[in-house]
């Protein structure tokens, strides 16, 4: 943390509490961004953004509230410490706030080499997306481009507590998309393709991002409908990501501590087939939701969330561990400013030993799932729903596009169902490669 940083936070710290807080917390970050979108061959716009700004939370006693602001002078600082204590000694009294304690805290930041080294100009993002469209145009039945753009992002975050914790955070990542729209006899299909590394040499081409967002698009067309039936459908590794969104929501703290999850009581029992695993790892190099502590300061390591198959921790911040009377578990996502909540860092399904084409053949027929929109869940029973197209496969093999489907079934009978292939591909924070789950509800025509 640089001087000037650390000095105008702890500023700020003291003169909140000097105004009637018994605790508080702040960020101040800076983010610089550029993006650029490209249209048959020519630039179409550009975008750049420079933002800095500082968020502060008092506490006083079991009621807190929080103001943020872009002014950092001396007399706005002042004001702002005023106005948030003014605004926590008004707010409801939360039983379960507070900071971590000092014993608590996180005292070893290690470097997990977050920063991004490719920050072009425009003038090179805007190559990159002509790239990408000569390429995707290049594949035959694509008619049009959605979007062909690339961008990056870089951002610092300075953060402080009257706890005594102190760090400062970098980040950076630079991406490419591309989108394809193919056509046939008046039918259009899309789909897309896309990149998004923090260093320049894992990036994938953008020749190869335009080709694959051209050659998905096409294979889509003529794409049927199919009859309403059950069968086997595989979640393809771009997706398959979505479910455990859906996971991760049942073991929130917080919908624990209400009762609204279709998990509540499922701790230390089989949530997941046999054999699978569920890992967040939040110390790994250069991952997108890398972190070296917590949003509450508290430390943060590897950790096995399902153990072949069993449910092993919920994800827990300072205020759901007190309601649950538990112990916080490194999952509070940013607070420093705000009131946290919980959030994942890197978080993946281990792979399987099978191919997505074993899985295929495997499962002799059924629905190879590659888009998904309009998903419909219900948080506490685990009802779900979801329009998907894709591909109906045959002896392991493709056989036809599909779209207009609706595939249904409730999540927890879905995970103590679901193979995973070997194909895992790390294109987030949150991965899952292919999976596969028998016996889902189809409604098609």
């Amino acid at each position: 943390m640089t001087s000037a940083h650390a000095d105008l936070l702890q500023s700020l710290i003291a003169t909140t509490l000097k105004a009637g807080a018994d605790a508080a917390d702040a960020r101040l970050s800076e983010n610089a961004s550029l993006s650029v979108e490209v249209r048959n061959g020519e630039l179409e716009g550009v975008e750049r953004e420079e933002s800095r700004g500082i968020a502060l939370r008092a506490l006083v006693g079991r009621r807190q509230a929080a103001v943020s602001g872009t002014d950092l002078s001396p007399d706005a600082l002042k004001a702002l410490s005023e106005r948030v204590v003014a605004m926590a000694k008004l707010a409801p009294e939360d039983k379960y706030c507070g900071l971590a304690d000092a014993s608590e805290i996180a005292r070893d930041h290690p470097d997990l080499q977050l920063d991004c080294d490719d920050t072009p100009e425009a003038e090179e993002l805007e190559r990159r997306g002509v790239v990408m469209e000569e390429a995707a145009m290049a594949i035959a039945g694509v008619k049009q481009m959605s979007h062909c753009g690339a961008s990056w992002a870089t951002g610092s975050s300075w953060l402080a507590a009257s706890n005594g914790f102190f760090a400062h955070k970098t980040s950076g990542y630079s991406s490419m998309a591309a989108v394809a729209i193919s056509e046939r006899d008046g039918a259009m299909e899309r789909d897309h393709e896309s990149s998004s590394e923090r260093v320049l040499a894992k990036h994938k081409s953008p020749e190869w991002i335009g080709r694959e967002a051209g050659r998905r698009a096409a294979a889509r067309l003529g794409a049927r409908k199919l009859d309403s039936q059950t069968a086997p459908v595989i979640f393809e590794n771009r997706l398959s990501s979505r479910l455990l969104g859906a996971f991760v929501g049942a073991i929130s703290g917080p919908a624990i501590a209400r009762g609204v999850s279709f998990l509540k009581d499922r701790m230390e029992k089989p949530v997941f087939a046999p054999g699978v695993n569920v890992i967040d790892d939040p110390l790994r190099l250069a991952g997108f939701g890398s972190r070296a502590f917590d949003g509450e300061g508290r430390p943060v390591k590897r950790t096995a969330l399902v153990d072949h198959g069993v449910l092993t921790q919920w994800l827990l911040n300072g205020p759901a561990a007190r309601q649950l009377g538990l112990a916080p578990n490194g999952f509070a996502s940013m607070g420093f400013g705000d009131p946290p909540g919980v959030t994942t860092s890197n978080l993946e399904i281990q792979p399987g030993n099978r191919s997505l084409a074993q899985l295929m053949k495997d499962a002799g027929k059924g629905l190879l799932v590659t888009d998904m929109f309009g998903p419909s869940l219900n948080p506490n029973t685990g009802d779900y729903s979801v329009g998907v197209s894709g591909f109906w496969f045959e002896n392991g093999e493709r056989a036809y596009p599909v779209s207009e489907v609706t595939v249904a079934g409730d999540i927890p009978a879905m995970l103590l169902r679901a193979i995973p292939a070997s194909d895992l591909e790390i294109r987030g924070s949150t991965n899952a490669p292919s999976l596969l789950i028998d016996g889902m509800a189809l409604a098609g025509r």
